[in-house]
C-alpha cells in the first residue's frame, strides 16, 4: 500500500454562494472552452468538462451584470497568441477586462454610473481584435478599445437601449432592441459611429398566434394567407397594441441568413428580415412553462430552450422534406419539433433559474445557472432510436451525419458520436448505410454547488502537526443559517461533505478530533425569551450525529458559545442566564454544572498549558518497571532494554487517551470584568485565583491565549496583552468598536493573532504588540465579516456577508492568483494555460508528426525538438484529453484534414474551424471530381460558401414568402 501523502498547501481562493438579482445574465461561455458566471461582486471560472471552479476574480466592488469571452476570430501565432481575455461589467457602469490565467484586470473602463444594459466584442477582427461594444444607459452605445481602454466613438439614440445583437453573417448590420421597437443599423463600422440613427421599426401584438386564437377555417391558398403574420412595421403601434416591452430576448439567427428570433415569454417569433414577416412561430399551449431565455445555433437550425421551471429544451426545424410530404402544412413556416428535455428543477421563492448558456464550439452542452448559486452541466448525447419510433408520435425522424469532421466515413474509421452537434444530427436524410435514425437526451455530467444564503459561521479543523501530518486534510467546517454544515477541503476549494445535523442556524462548531466536531444550534426565543438548544456530536467519516447533552436543551438560556480544551478532553458550555457546565468530551459525561449562583461568562477560553507530558513519563517509567519486573535476570541480558521501552511507549501511547486525564485550566470573565481561573482534572473541577477588573476595560467580549501571552478585548474596542512571564500588562486602544473575536495562528512560536470587529479585522504581531495589517469595511473591501479563523500559520478564512468565504493571506488583501498554480483535483484540458510557444507547439504536434510512420501521443519518447520543461507541459494536456479522442488522434485512418479539423476543435480556434470545414468538404468533392452525393452539402449557415444548389434551395424558401407576402398587399 503507497503511504498518505498529506496536502497541506492552501492557497488564496474565494468560496462563492447564492447569486443576487443582477447576476441574472452574467454568463457566458467561450470559445476557449471555460464558462464565466457572475456570483455578487466576482467572476467565477469554471471548467465544464471536470465541473470545478478554477479561477475567482475579485476587482468590482458592485454586482457584475454582464460577462463576455473574447472571440477566438483570429490567426493564432507568436504574435497574437492563444490568451484567455473576459469583459465584466457591474452596476455602477465599470467594465473590467481581465487577464483569466493570472487573476488580474488588463484595464478598466468607466463612462458613466449606471448598469450596462449589454456588451459584445466584435466578432469581425480583421483589423484588431480588441475592440468591445457596450451598451451605457439610458441610450449611448459606445466602441472601446479593450486593450487600452480608450473610447474609439460614441452614439446616442432617441430610446432606451435594452440590448443588442449582430448581423453574423454581415459585421456593418447590428440590430439594437429598444423600450418602444427595434433600430436597424445598416453602416456600423469600428473606424467611425454609424452617421444614420437606424431604421426605426415598430412590432405589433405578437399574441396572433394559434396558441392564443384560432383562425376560422380554410383551406388551401386561404389557409396559407391566413397564417402569415405581418409584424414589422414602421408606424408605432396604438397604446392598446402590445409593444416590445413584454420581448425578452432579441437575435439573428446564426444558421439562416437575414433571419431574427424574438422571445416573449410564451412563444418565439423567427422574422424574415426581407418580408417583413413571420416564417416561424414556437408557441406553448396555456399550461406549459413559459420561456426565459433562448439559443440559437449555428451548425443546425435548432433552439435550446430554458423554461421557468429550470428545464432546459431542444427543438429542431422540422426538415424540408417532411414539411413537403404534409399537404396542409405550408413550406413557408419554419417548425421546430421537440426532440429533447432534461429534469426540472424544484421552484421556490429564492431558488430559481437565472440563465443559460451553451458551448459555442460544439453546441451540444448547456450550463444552467440556479439563483442559489449552483450550476448545473447538461450534455447532449445522441444514440439509435428504434425503426419509426418517433413516426408514431407525429414528429420527422432525425439521422445522424453520413460524415465525420468534413469527411465521409470509412467502413472502420473511429468517430467521437456526441462531439458536437453537426456530428449527431444530420442537416437532411441521405441514402448511405452509415446512416441512422437517432434520438437525443440530456445526460447531466456536472454539478456545482455555492454556498447557502448568510449568516454562517466557520471554523478549521485542528492545525498540521508531525503527529497527524500522514493523514492529515485541511478541512473547514461551516455552519448555515438551515442547520447543516459544510465541510470544504481547502487545498482545492471543493466540498467534501454535507451534513445535515440541526433544524435551525448553526451558531458556533469546535473540532474535537481530526475526523469529529461538535457544533451548537438555538431556535428561535419564545415569548419567556427561552429556546430549544441543540448540541451535536457529529463523526465526518459516518456522518453520525449524536445529541451531546441527551435530552438537555428544550426550554432553556440559549448557549452563547461552546470552548474544547487544548487536548481536547473537555467541553465547557456557556449560556445566556444559566450557570456554565463542564463536559467530558471522551465519554460525553457532564462533569459539574455550575451553581445558581454563579457569574455570568462573557469570554472564556482554555489554556495551553498541561500536565500531559508528565504523566505520560510517569506511566511509561511504571509500564517499564512492571515489564522488568516479569522478565528473569537471563532474559533480561538477551532482551533489549529498548525493545521494551518501544512495545511499553506503544502500549501506553494506544491506550492513552483512555486511561489518562491530564490536568488542564481555562478562564472566563464576568460582566463585571473579574478573571477567574478553574483547573479541571478528571472528574475534579478546582476553582483557582481572581483577577480584579481592569478600570481601563470595559465588559470582556473575548480572550486568546497562546504560550505567556493572554489577550482581551472588549466592547469599547480595547485590546489588553498580558505577558503572564513577565507579570507584565499593555493596553492598546484600536478605535475599531467592539472587538467580536480574537484568535492566536497555529505554529510554534507564531504569535501572530486576528482580531475581529464588526467593520473588519486586524491581524496583529503580539509579541511585538503591533498591528501588522488591517481590512475595514467600506474603506478597501465592499463587504462585512460574519466569522474568521486561521487556516494555516499564514493564511486565514474569513466569512463574508456577501454570501462567500475568502481564503486571504496575512496581508489581508485580495491578490488574484494564476490558475496554474492551483492544486486542482482534476486536470482538464486547456491550451490557453500554456505559455504561447508551448500551445503551438502542441498544436503542431498534434496535428502532423512526419518522422514516424503512425502518430503518437507520447512526448516525452521521440526525438522532438523541445526542451524537457515544454514537453512535460504539452504532456500534461496531452493526458487530459478523453480517451475518445486519444483514440481518435491514433486512428490511422483518420486523415490530416480530419486531424487539422479536430484539432481546431480542441483548441477552441473559431477561424480555423471554420475554415477547416470549409475546406475538408470541398477537398473531399474535388477528389471525387464532383460535388459528393453522399455527404451532402455544406451547412447553410456558411451562406454564399455553399454550393449554389443549396443556396439556392435556402434562397428559395424565403422567396416562397415573399411572395406570400406581395399577394397579401
Amino acid at each position: 500500500m503507497l503511504p498518505f501523502v498529506a496536502n497541506i498547501k492552501v492557497s488564496s481562493r474565494t468560496l462563492t454562494g447564492a447569486l443576487s438579482v443582477q447576476n441574472r445574465s452574467a454568463a457566458d461561455w467561450g470559445w476557449q472552452g471555460l464558462v464565466a458566471q457572475g456570483c455578487r461582486s466576482l467572476v467565477l471560472i469554471i471548467d465544464p468538462r471536470t465541473a470545478q471552479t478554477v479561477q475567482v476574480l475579485e476587482r468590482h466592488k458592485a454586482d457584475v451584470v454582464k460577462v463576455k469571452w473574447a472571440r477566438e476570430n483570429y490567426h493564432h501565432n507568436i504574435g497574437s497568441p492563444y490568451s484567455l481575455r473576459l469583459a465584466s461589467a457591474d452596476c455602477t457602469g465599470k467594465i473590467i477586462v481581465w487577464d483569466v490565467m493570472t487573476g488580474t484586470a488588463r484595464c478598466e473602463i468607466q463612462e458613466h454610473s449606471k448598469p450596462i444594459q449589454d456588451m459584445e466584442w466584435l466578432w469581425s477582427q480583421d483589423a484588431t481584435r480588441d475592440l468591445l461594444l457596450a451598451v451605457h444607459p439610458p441610450n449611448y452605445v459606445v466602441l472601446w478599445n479593450a486593450d487600452t481602454g480608450t473610447k474609439l466613438w460614441k452614439k446616442s439614440y432617441a430610446e432606451n437601449i435594452l440590448s443588442f445583437s449582430f448581423d453574423p453573417f454581415d459585421p456593418s448590420n447590428l440590430a439594437l432592441l429598444t423600450s418602444e421597437g427595434i433600430v436597424f443599423i445598416s453602416d456600423f463600422s469600428p473606424s467611425k459611429a454609424p452617421f444614420s440613427s437606424g431604421k426605426k421599426v415598430y412590432i405589433s401584438s405578437p399574441y396572433s398566434s394559434p396558441v392564443h386564437s384560432k383562425p376560422a377555417a380554410a383551406t388551401g391558398a386561404k389557409k396559407a394567407l391566413n397564417k402569415v403574420k405581418v409584424l414589422i412595421t414602421n408606424e408605432k403601434p396604438s397604446a392598446e397594441s402590445v409593444t416590445l416591452n413584454d420581448c425578452l430576448q432579441l437575435s439573428y439567427m446564426p444558421s439562416k441568413r437575414n433571419h431574427m428570433l424574438l422571445l416573449y415569454p410564451r412563444e418565439i417569433l423567427i422574422l424574415d428580415l426581407e418580408v417583413n414577416q413571420t416564417v416561424g412561430v414556437v408557441a406553448i399551449e396555456r399550461t406549459g412553462v413559459p420561456f426565459i431565455k433562448v439559443i440559437p445555433c449555428r451548425q443546425r437550425d435548432a433552439l435550446f430552450c430554458l423554461h421557468e421551471n429550470g428545464c432546459i429544451t431542444l427543438r429542431v426545424r422540422r426538415s424540408t422534406c417532411a414539411l413537403s410530404e404534409e399537404s396542409e402544412q405550408n413550406v413557408q413556416d419554419l417548425a421546430y419539433d421537440l426532440r429533447c428535455q432534461c429534469d426540472a428543477i424544484r421552484v421556490t421563492k429564492t431558488v430559481r433559474p437565472y440563465s443559460m448558456v451553451c458551448c459555442p464550439v460544439g453546441e451540444n452542452s448547456a450550463a444552467l445557472f440556479i439563483s442559489d448559486g449552483r450550476v448545473m452541466l447538461w450534455e447532449l448525447k445522441s444514440g439509435t432510436a428504434p425503426l419509426h419510433a418517433s413516426h408514431s408520435s407525429g414528429v420527422s425522424p432525425l439521422f445522424s451525419p453520413a460524415s465525420f469532421c468534413g469527411t465521409p466515413l470509412g467502413l472502420q474509421q473511429k468517430r467521437i458520436l456526441d462531439l458536437s452537434l453537426d456530428n449527431m444530427i444530420g442537416d437532411e436524410p441521405l441514402k448511405s448505410p452509415l446512416q441512422q435514425e437517432v434520438h437525443l437526451k440530456f445526460l447531466l455530467t456536472g454539478l456545482l454547488s455555492g454556498l447557502p444564503l448568510p449568516p454562517f459561521v466557520i471554523r478549521m479543523c485542528p492545525p498540521l502537526t508531525t503527529k497527524n501530518m500522514n493523514h492529515y486534510r485541511s478541512l473547514l467546517a461551516v455552519g448555515t443559517s438551515n442547520g447543516s454544515v459544510l465541510i470544504y477541503i481547502l487545498t482545492s476549494g471543493m466540498l467534501f461533505k454535507e451534513l445535515s445535523v440541526h433544524s435551525c442556524e448553526v451558531k458556533g462548531i469546535e473540532w474535537a478530533t481530526l475526523t469529529s466536531f461538535v457544533s451548537f444550534a438555538t431556535s428561535s426565543p419564545n415569548n419567556l425569551g427561552l429556546v430549544r438548544n441543540e448540541l451535536q456530536l457529529v463523526d465526518l467519516p459516518t456522518g453520525r450525529s449524536t445529541a451531546f447533552r441527551g435530552e438537555r436543551g428544550n426550554d432553556e438560556p440559549p448557549i452563547e458559545m461552546i470552548k474544547i480544551s487544548h487536548l481536547k478532553q473537555y467541553l465547557a458550555v456557556a449560556f445566556k442566564d444559566k450557570p456554565l457546565e463542564l463536559w467530558d468530551v471522551r465519554t460525553g459525561t457532564l462533569l459539574r454544572e455550575m451553581v445558581k449562583n454563579f457569574p455570568s461568562v462573557t469570554a472564556l477560553e482554555w489554556s495551553p498549558t498541561h500536565n500531559l507530558k508528565s504523566l505520560r513519563k510517569k506511566q511509561l517509567a511504571a509500564r517499564e518497571a512492571i515489564a522488568r519486573q516479569t522478565v528473569s535476570e537471563t532474559e533480561i541480558g538477551t532482551i533489549e532494554s529498548s525493545i521494551i521501552s518501544l512495545l511499553q511507549e506503544a502500549q501506553s501511547k494506544s491506550e492513552l487517551s483512555q486511561n489518562i486525564s491530564a490536568r488542564e485550566h481555562f478562564v472566563f470573565t464576568d460582566t463585571d470584568g473579574q478573571v477567574y481561573h478553574f483547573t479541571v482534572e478528571g472528574t475534579s473541577v478546582k476553582d483557582g485565583a481572581r483577577i480584579p477588573p481592569d478600570g481601563s476595560m470595559g465588559s470582556i467580549t473575548c480572550i486568546a491565549w497562546k504560550g505567556d501571552v493572554l489577550v482581551l478585548g472588549d466592547v469599547d474596542g480595547n485590546l489588553n496583552f498580558w505577558d503572564l512571564k513577565g507579570r507584565l500588562t499593555r493596553g492598546i486602544p484600536t478605535h475599531r468598536g467592539p472587538i467580536k473575536r480574537t484568535r492566536f495562528a497555529p505554529g510554534k512560536g507564531n504569535q501572530k493573532m486576528l482580531v475581529m470587529y464588526s467593520d473588519g479585522a486586524d491581524i496583529w504581531d503580539s509579541k511585538e504588540v503591533q498591528m501588522v495589517s488591517s481590512l475595514r469595511s467600506g474603506r478597501n473591501v465592499h463587504y462585512r465579516l460574519l466569522d474568521a479563523d486561521w487556516c494555516t500559520s499564514d493564511k486565514l478564512a474569513l466569512a463574508c456577508d456577501d454570501g462567500c468565504i475568502r481564503v486571504l493571506d496575512i496581508s489581508l488583501k485580495s491578490a488574484g492568483f494564476r490558475i496554474d498554480e492551483q492544486d486542482l483535483p482534476d486536470a482538464f484540458w486547456c491550451p490557453y494555460l500554456l505559455l504561447p510557444r508551448v500551445a503551438l507547439a502542441l498544436k503542431s504536434f498534434l496535428l502532423h508528426q512526419p518522422w514516424g510512420e503512425s502518430y503518437t501521443l507520447d512526448v516525452g519518447h521521440i526525438d522532438y525538438a523541445e526542451t524537457n520543461l515544454v514537453k512535460s507541459a504539452m504532456q500534461q494536456q496531452i493526458n487530459s484529453l478523453s480517451n475518445d479522442v486519444k483514440n481518435t488522434l491514433l486512428d490511422p485512418e483518420f486523415s490530416l484534414v480530419q486531424r487539422c479539423l479536430l484539432v481546431s476543435r480542441l483548441f477552441g480556434d473559431e477561424s480555423e474551424l471554420h475554415f477547416w470545414m470549409v475546406a475538408a468538404h470541398y477537398l473531399h468533392a474535388f477528389a471525387q471530381g464532383s460535388a459528393s452525393t453522399t455527404s451532402g452539402h455544406l451547412d447553410l449557415c456558411y451562406d454564399m460558401l455553399c454550393e449554389s444548389s443549396a443556396f439556392q434551395v435556402g434562397r428559395g424558401q424565403s422567396g416562397c414568402c415573399s411572395v406570400v407576402g406581395r399577394g397579401l398587399g
